[in-house]
């Protein structure tokens, strides 16, 4: 398996519960509260540990709130590397409503990082030997980061001949898509940002996809499209890949499990093609789950056999159509 590395500079504790209704100004019964690790590259890696994978998740972290990711973190055996900042690390605060099945979901700002800090994160990745052969950006960047972050990450990795997979949003992705990345990870709404339009017609998506390709923009695109799945644009052309039906019972985490998906068969040789198969099987997993758990393993492996078989039926399907035509 080739070597992953996540990093996460906006880390967070993901505090969830669950109350009957939400009202104003009323004191909230909530059930026991569960506590995760939470951050885009720290889910990643936790989704590749899942599937059998090895990484090491880089990430920021400071203050109690910092300290008590570190236990949680311990609890799952995740390798990694902490970087020590002087600001709290963030939370976030999930309620599920009972009476309408709705979560109402609080992301708490970031702490600002200072130049020494950030720069620290740069300088254990670059100073790594060997340098790892994927590198994971994902989730926001907090204050006091500037997109040239982006710019010395990018530029760098492509020295040292390591692959950039970028999940980000906002001016970080703009940055990530003007450095012409190993791989973007953007959801629809992010792509269409990217291409300056707010909304793009189902029929265009195929061609939008191959056109930000062709311009450089990244060497391969994985465009996420929730629940219908995810198109896969690379230099050698486009495919859609349809997720299966599931009646799902929390989102959250879906866009992360994708990406550890995707990260995890790259790094076991899987093509492209079979590794957005299989982002598309841990994404849909995930939203099997309840509160800001991740994808479970059995139902990833179970979703992405029944994915590729779908896809073979339809092959011999479209074979046997020619064959009939001719």
């Amino acid at each position: 398996m080739k070597s992953i590395l996540t990093l996460t500079l906006n880390p967070c504790v993901d505090i969830s519960s669950r109350v009957e209704e939400v009202l104003p100004e009323e004191k909230l019964r909530c059930d026991k509260s569960q506590y995760d690790p939470g951050g885009g590259g720290i889910n990643v890696s936790r989704v590749v540990k899942k599937l059998g994978g090895r990484s090491v998740a880089l990430y920021c972290g400071g203050g109690p709130i910092g300290d008590l990711l570190e236990e949680l973190l311990d609890r799952e055996s995740l390798e990694r590397k902490s970087v020590k900042i002087k600001a709290w690390s963030r939370q976030s605060f999930t309620v599920f409503e009972r009476k309408s099945n709705q979560q109402f979901r609080f992301s708490m700002p970031g702490p600002t990082l200072m130049k020494s800090e950030w720069q620290e994160c740069l300088d254990y990745i670059f100073n790594l030997v060997p340098a790892p052969f994927y590198v994971v950006l994902s989730g926001s960047l907090p204050p006091g980061v500037p997109t040239a972050f982006i710019t010395q990450l990018a530029r760098q990795l492509k020295e040292a001949e390591s692959r950039l997979v970028v999940d980000t949003s906002g001016e970080a992705l703009l940055q990530a898509a003007r450095e012409n990345v190993y791989l973007l990870k953007p959801n629809l709404r992010e792509f269409s940002s990217l291409l300056n339009r707010e909304q793009i017609d189902d029929d265009e998506l195929e061609s939008c996809c191959v056109e930000f390709v062709e311009k450089g923009f990244c060497e391969n695109l994985i465009l996420s499209l929730g629940e219908r799945g995810a198109i896969l644009a690379t230099s050698n052309g486009v495919k859609r890949i349809t997720a299966p039906s599931v009646i799902p019972k929390s989102k959250i985490g879906a866009g992360d499990s994708m990406v550890g998906g995707i990260v995890f068969g790259l790094a076991n040789d899987y093509s492209l093609s079979e590794s957005a198969v299989l982002g598309v099987a841990a994404g849909t997993a995930a939203v099997l789950t309840e509160g800001t758990e991740l994808c479970d393993e059995d139902d990833v492996w179970k979703i992405y056999r029944e994915i590729r078989q779908k896809k073979k039926e339809q092959r011999d399907e479209r074979r046997l159509q020619r064959t009939n035509e001719n």
